[in-house]
């Protein structure tokens, strides 16, 4: 638990070193175009926006390469936390005995036949398929189940083969 949190704040430094240097950048250009304006008395706003776009974009250019280089060890050391040492701090195996007192998959199963009665008795008792007793059978949609509507496109299609 440590090492995942250790990692995440790796995550943040590997995130401010990626993010500074074009924060730095926006935040001289707006410096510099903003002493310039109150100089000159020109408050457009455009102005300011131009220089800080161009240089945050050559910033981007010129530093590509480290950032890349920055995120891609950030993602092997990552990978090594993930599949090397995480897997080793603990036992994840689950004791013999897990099920006993839990129930997995409990309200998941909902789709399937309703019974009436003793019909999964009588069935499994006879040899053959007794229509009577599969006439009584119910089925019943799962609430998992999404009900599907035609797009457009289906809806004309459908429309038009009706006419």
């Amino acid at each position: 638990m440590e090492a995942l949190v250790e990692f995440l704040g790796k995550g943040f430094m590997v995130m401010l070193m990626i993010s500074m240097p074009c924060v730095l950048m926006a935040a001289l250009v707006g410096l510099i175009v903003g002493i310039l304006q109150a100089v000159t008395q020109v408050q457009e706003q455009t102005i300011a926006a131009a220089p800080k776009i161009i240089l945050v974009f050559l910033t981007i250019v010129l530093l590509g390469g480290y950032f890349i280089k920055v995120l891609t060890n950030y993602f092997y050391e990552g990978s090594h936390v993930a599949f090397e040492i995480v897997p080793r701090q603990d036992d994840y195996v689950l004791p013999d005995n897990y099920f006993k007192y839990t129930k997995p998959f409990a309200g998941e199963m909902k789709d399937g036949v309703k019974k009436e009665g003793s019909l999964t008795k009588k069935m499994m008792g006879t040899p053959s398929w007794d229509k009577k007793a599969t006439k009584r059978q119910i089925y019943v949609n799962s609430k998992q189940t999404p009900v599907v509507e035609p797009n457009f496109i289906e809806r004309q299609r459908i429309q038009s083969n009706s006419r």
